[in-house]
């Protein structure tokens, strides 16, 4: 473990990482030259990467899309009269909701830029080609989740402290696809669910197209990692409970040590914050083998059961093959075969064929096997956006479609604008 704390913090004094609250003037530029860097220096950078990225998001960028998409509210004391006035509580220009996120994104950001920097100084061998496609990776996940989320973002190429403006959300997309072809390009074989690997940026990359409604290139993405020996879907207690499986594509260890994200502390009582909805509750049927790890009495109330780990932490899911499937029915469609991989997850998990009538049943279908799959695991909010039914669901004005820009970095910053639907 010393090593460990070794590491991270030679690699937070070679990236020199700061703490103040504007991302454009996060980090001065007085620690060791990255002009100047050994082979051992790189391999400490690239260690602090995986650092960086499980923690900067903080619980808010973890938890947003849950949030935001109903499935959850306040619980215990905290309780407030509908999920409805919750999202519009926290989903404010000046809330934590969007700014701890936005910055913890940006401050990662330079970090993997840094290192992009850095690794691009040196000699180009294999090992150090896979390390900069792991960085690629990880710069497409935080461009997805920040183009998801907040829609037209800046988009920086390199560590800078100019006041950068806004990109349409069109160019932000095509930098996430852009970073990820990278990632599949250079990243190594799968090894191991903690190490990021070609198959995990493949993974990626069918999310990020299935985001734009880019249905038939999503679901060929997703059959190449199902097709591959090395996955297989695997039982609730297995993934969540931390037993071996072939079912996780990308994971973070999310030792204590590393980071105090702790999702279990945000949902067992009897300090219990967040609670599922009482409607997301009764949609598991008795013998969905998901339930009773998703899902469990505590007290007075019902809370999320997949992070159990009151005393250290859970890992952190990134990607596993249960999203693969359902990418692969939604992008093929009723009409390409897709009701074949949505039944094959149905019976994974106990349950019996679906036989919907329509392409439109075939949608409602997956979104609802989403919904059960994935609850606490932060995919509704956006599964409702992209395909256009959050204000039916939700019975939301259009503004919550996207989460604001945080008034803090505009106020800092002259040349970001707040999204048009929050002005």
């Amino acid at each position: 473990m010393k090593r460990i704390l070794y590491i991270v913090l030679m690699s937070a004094a070679l990236l020199a990482g700061g703490t103040s609250c504007d991302v454009l003037d996060q980090y001065p530029h007085n620690a060791v030259s990255r002009d100047h860097l050994s082979s051992d220096d790189l391999e400490l950078l690239f260690i602090g990467l995986y650092n960086y990225a499980q923690y900067k998001p903080t619980f808010n960028g973890y938890f947003q899309n849950d949030m935001g998409g109903g499935d959850f509210t306040r619980g215990g004391a905290s309780s407030v009269a509908s999920v409805q006035q919750w999202i519009q509580d926290c989903m404010l220009p000046t809330s934590g909701w969007s700014s701890n996120a936005w910055i913890g994104y940006y401050a990662w950001l330079y970090q993997v830029n840094e290192f992009i920097y850095a690794a691009s100084t040196v000699e180009q061998t294999d090992r150090v080609r896979e390390m900069l496609g792991v960085a690629y990776y990880f710069r497409g996940l935080i461009y997805y989740n920040l183009t998801s989320k907040y829609g037209n973002v800046q988009i920086l190429r390199q560590a800078t402290n100019d006041p950068v403006a806004n990109s349409p959300a069109a160019d932000c997309w095509a930098f996430v696809e852009e970073n990820l072809e990278d990632a599949i390009a250079m990243c190594p074989q799968f090894s191991s669910k903690n190490y990021v690997s070609v198959q995990a940026a493949k993974a990626l990359m069918a999310r990020a197209k299935l985001g734009q409604g880019k249905k038939e290139e999503a679901a060929v993405l997703a059959e190449e990692v199902i097709a591959d020996p090395a996955f297989d879907l695997a039982d609730f207690d297995q993934i969540f409970r931390g037993e071996a499986n072939s079912e996780e594509i990308f994971t973070y260890i999310n030792d204590a040590e590393e980071n105090g994200i702790c999702f279990a502390a945000q949902f067992y009582q009897p300090a219990t914050t967040y609670v599922p909805t009482q409607d997301v509750i009764n949609l598991f049927a008795t013998i969905d083998k998901r339930r009773s790890i998703s899902i469990m009495e505590d007290g007075d109330e019902t809370v999320l059961n997949k992070y159990n780990n009151l005393t250290s932490t859970n890992p952190i899911i990134v990607s596993r093959l249960a999203e693969m499937y359902l990418i692969s029915a939604e992008g093929k469609g009723l009409s390409g075969g897709g009701l074949e991989r949505l039944n094959q997850l149905r019976n994974k998990r106990g349950l019996p064929n679906v036989s919907p009538k329509s392409e439109d049943e075939f949608l409602d279908a997956i979104l609802a096997e989403r919904r059960l799959e994935f609850l606490g695991e932060g995919f509704r909010w956006f599964d409702l956006v992209r395909t256009r039914k959050l204000q039916e669901t939700l019975g939301m004005e259009e503004k919550y479609n996207i989460f604001p820009i945080p008034q803090t970095q505009i106020d800092l910053n002259p040349n970001l604008k707040q999204n048009d639907l929050w002005k």
